[in-house]
């Protein structure tokens, strides 16, 4: 199917190594005018570790909002944006939580806010984890992981305590496939 809408000019309005925002004048099919700001970002992994009956989260301050979120493992390469998912999903894991996953096994995808952006996530299920250190980078020294049982996870889902999109659209991918 064509797009309803015809791009007449692109210009980069900003870029630093992780994000670079466009600024897009466009038609619409009824010939009206537009505009687009769009956010162009590297794909990224999710990653949901599961062990008897357990899901492992982090804990971090997420400076744009000003608040500590609970949130699943999840990350980007942005040195290197063409990297296999199931690569990243692997490493991140290792990385923020010192896990190694025997099994790793693609869900799905979805995407960040495709209103405004072309990020893309892929939910991996990390399962048959052996425990090891983390490697974390400098932006990550205050994250804490913890374990959780499901029926904790499902909790803080429902009040609030977890708010990331990524982490509650994961949780609900992997319940909708009776993964969890």
């Amino acid at each position: 199917m064509p797009s309803p809408i015809l791009t007449l000019s692109t210009r980069i309005a900003y870029q630093n190594r992780w994000t670079r925002v466009r600024e897009d004048q466009i038609r619409h099919a009824d010939g009206s005018p537009g505009l687009y700001g769009v956010v162009e970002r590297a794909d990224f992994a999710v990653i949901v570790p599961w062990q008897d009956g357990r899901l492992t989260l982090v804990d971090q301050y997420r400076y744009p909002v000003g608040v500590r979120t609970r949130e699943f493992p999840m990350g980007l390469w942005e040195h290197a944006p063409d990297t296999d998912p199931a690569e990243l999903a692997a490493a991140e894991l290792r990385e923020e939580t010192g896990l190694t996953a025997g099994r790793m096994l693609a869900v799905g995808t979805i995407f960040q806010g495709p209103g405004y952006c072309t990020q893309r996530g892929h939910v991996f299920l990390a399962t048959h984890l052996t425990q090891g250190a983390p490697d974390r980078e400098s932006s990550e020294q205050d994250m804490v992981c913890q374990d959780f049982p499901l029926a904790a996870v499902e909790a803080m889902i429902r009040d609030g305590t977890i708010q990331d999109a990524m982490t509650v659209a994961s949780f609900g991918l992997l319940r909708l496939k009776a993964l969890l």
